[in-house]
């Protein structure tokens, strides 16, 4: 299929073939019949993306920060694979679009193939003729629908989230600031509702458009004398009860406008990306004004739990969802309360992307709307699509289900480039990210389907997915009798681990766990010079927090932080004592999330050893993240963020300290290939590797049981 996509980078921008999207669990698959281009949000990205690399940092000085911290800490190499792996990504763009449902996934009863929808989400809703949206996100449409006007979904629903946030009654007045494609669409809204609508933008072309249209019962231009004295006198010496911002701008200068024309004890709703440093007095203070934020479509925006996961939030406690405003909207339409074929003031076939956004960008003519047309009567294919001229195989021929930041960064540079490696297929659950992956590590196709990274060509499987689906994946390569490196943890429920010891025991293929810093450089001076014999550990992670709505936290689809990364550092003590862990207890320190994320761990190991991980979210980040300890017959040694390593013993001190950190990801991605080519095993054990997921399990029985000791 074709989808827009555009470099970061260089800002090129090219419809080009992608593999056809995939239909998870809880999603619709939909052919586009339009989408709309939002001149203000996509306006914006495409600009940036245009503008030189200095131009790019001006505009994102915290991104810029971020690099600064990555180059510190991880190095010149790992800062630039970062930073080109999102410059060089193909950048799906579109966030709003309408078609008919081609397909239906798992658990989702709302919809049928055939039904007419209307769709919205930035990552879902893109300009392409497939897309995959979750049903949050996706709402119905009657048979008889208009799509062109029904692909404003999600600036519509924007819009009414915008309405909502100002809370007004019937025969109140609000000023819309900004008559743009999402003003225009909230002064029709307002108009709809009974409220008197008093439009300001700078561009005389924009208030013409709403006046000629009758959105407005009064348009006046942001530089018209007098200003303040009209709407004054059109509120009836009042002032306006709301103000809706609704305009796109780095100026102070709408947010101080709005407290000058509000009422006393009025509103101001900011719907659009606008600075909000208004000065106190003489208005803001003075008139005591309410200052509102619109997120958005409305609740549910940025919930996983909602937009992933499809849990609706109770009509009775939540009226208006995103989902909800969005239906509204369409409502508003199909009943013809408000008219908005007049907003589309160009239409592009999808082929003509490029020059539709050529006018957003150059501002040739006047525009509001740009619908992009698709062709409907086109099959669309789901074969794999050939990223590589070679079809060369090798001894070990390697394919990729998951191709994200940290497989991009620290897997797919790593793979020993010889010709007794095979580089066969990439499936991701993007075709964008599929494409690129394949074409930039030169992997003979991207796919759609698993059968094409599990067929005959593919002997090993690197599985780079969410780990919700680790487990999955490990199967399905297992019981087509392939190798598989994946990526931790192994899996998120004990069921699965069960199921994943048959399936190797009858494969007898190799399965490996990225626990990557037992194969660090300092991390192999540390093991020669205690061997094996029993030792006491500690290893202390200052792990910092991450927002209790990140995927990582969410226990069914990144399984916590313990089954998440703590299962990194019980491998490492089992790597360090030479013996598996055989019981272990455990204590979080509570929190209102129940997040479980700052805890400590006694684990004791088949040899007699015993370790101590301390792993705490609750630290400083200017504290260095990893430090390790070690005792054992006279001799001690200190790890420090794997950049400098002190063994004491008799005499001086042994140091070695190196400049970048190396945790050993290239080291354990070249152990994994030539351990495969030399003896077709892995370098980890398989029992190691159980042995740690199984203490990582009982790790989290041992904090609901009071930190009571768990054999494992």
């Amino acid at each position: 299929m074709q989808q827009l996509t555009q470099k970061l980078g260089s800002g090129d921008m090219v419809i080009q073939d992608v593999p056809y999207p995939q239909l998870g669990k809880g999603m619709v698959i939909v052919k586009n019949h339009y989408s709309i281009i939002s001149a203000g949000t996509e306006g914006s990205t495409v600009v940036a993306a245009r503008k030189s690399l200095l131009g790019k940092a001006k505009e994102r000085p915290q991104q810029v920060k971020q690099v600064i911290d990555t180059f510190k800490k991880q190095g010149p190499i790992q800062t630039y694979r970062a930073v080109m792996k999102k410059l060089d990504a193909y950048s799906p763009l579109g966030y709003s679009c309408a078609g008919e449902v081609v397909e239906v996934g798992e658990g989702v009863t709302e919809f049928e193939v055939g039904d007419k929808v209307a769709c919205a989400g930035a990552g879902y809703a893109n300009h392409a003729e497939i897309v995959s949206v979750p049903t949050n996100l996706c709402v119905k449409l009657n048979a008889n629908a208009n799509l062109k006007d029904a692909a404003y979904n999600t600036l519509g629903a924007i819009a009414m989230q915008g309405v909502r946030q100002a809370d007004m009654r019937l025969g109140e007045s609000c000023v819309v600031v900004g008559l743009g494609l999402l003003g225009q669409l909230t002064a029709l809204i307002l108009k709809a509702s009974g409220v008197t609508v008093i439009g300001i933008d700078v561009s005389e072309t924009a208030v013409k458009q709403a006046v000629d249209n009758k959105v407005v019962d009064l348009g006046l231009t942001r530089g018209t004398s007098g200003i303040e004295e009209q709407i004054q006198n059109a509120t009836n010496g009042i002032g306006a009860d709301t103000v809706i911002i609704a305009a796109a701008t780095n100026s102070l200068d709408p947010i101080n406008f709005a407290g000058a024309i509000a009422r006393k004890k009025g509103k101001v709703v900011v719907l659009g990306a606008v600075p909000t440093g208004f000065d106190r007095d003489p208005f803001w203070y003075r008139k005591e004004l309410e200052l509102k934020m619109a997120c958005s479509y409305g609740p549910g925006r940025y919930d996983l739990n909602y937009e992933e996961k499809g849990i609706d939030y109770p009509v009775a406690y939540v009226r208006w969802t995103e989902k909800r405003n969005m239906e509204a909207f369409q409502h508003l339409i199909a009943s013809n309360r408000i008219d908005i074929d007049y907003l589309t003031t160009h239409q592009f076939q999808f082929e003509e992307a490029k020059a539709a956004f050529d006018l957003v960008v150059n501002k040739t003519e006047p525009f509001t709307g740009i619908a992009l047309k698709y062709d409907t009567d086109k099959t669309i294919s789901k074969a794999k699509i050939a990223t590589s001229e070679t079809e060369a195989l090798g001894k070990i021929n390697v394919s990729f289900i998951g191709a994200g930041s940290y497989a991009q960064g620290n897997l797919l540079p790593n793979i020993p480039e010889t010709n007794q490696v095979g580089r066969i297929g990439v499936l991701t659950n993007t075709g964008t990210t599929s494409k690129r992956v394949a074409e930039k590590f030169k992997f003979q196709f991207c796919a759609t389907q698993e059968h094409d990274v599990l067929d005959d060509k593919t002997n090993t499987v690197f599985v780079a997915t969410r780990h919700d689906s680790h487990g999955s994946y490990v199967l399905k390569a297992l019981e087509a009798n392939k190798n598989v490196f994946v990526e931790k943890p192994l899996c998120l429920l004990e069921s699965e681990m069960e199921e994943i010891i048959q399936a190797q025991s009858k494969a007898n293929k190799a399965v490996m766990v990225g626990f990557n810093r037992r194969f660090s450089p300092l991390t192999n001076k540390l093991k020669k010079a205690f061997g094996n014999s029993p030792m006491t550990m500690i290893y202390r992670i200052n792990a910092g927090a991450i927002p209790t709505d990140n995927w990582i936290q969410d226990l069914e689809i990144g399984g916590g932080r313990i089954l998440g990364e703590v299962c990194h550092f019980i491998d490492y003590l089992t790597y360090l004592n030479g013996s598996v862990p055989t019981k272990v207890s455990a204590t979080a320190l509570p929190n209102v999330h129940n997040t479980n994320d700052t805890l400590n761990i006694l684990i004791q190991f088949k040899n007699g050893s015993s370790g101590v991980i301390g792993y705490y979210a609750n630290g400083s980040k200017a504290m260095t993240k990893e430090y390790v300890e070690v005792f054992s017959a006279g001799m001690s040694a200190t790890l420090n963020d794997f950049k400098e390593l002190k063994i004491y013993g008799k005499g001086k001190p042994k140091k070695k300290k190196i400049l970048n950190q190396n945790k050993g990801q290239k080291e354990m991605v070249e152990a994994f290939v030539n351990g495969l080519l030399k003896e077709g095993k892995a370098p980890i054990p398989f029992k190691e590797v159980i042995a740690v997921t199984k203490a990582s399990f009982k790790v989290l029985e041992s904090i609901k049981q009071g930190g009571k000791q768990i054999d494992i």
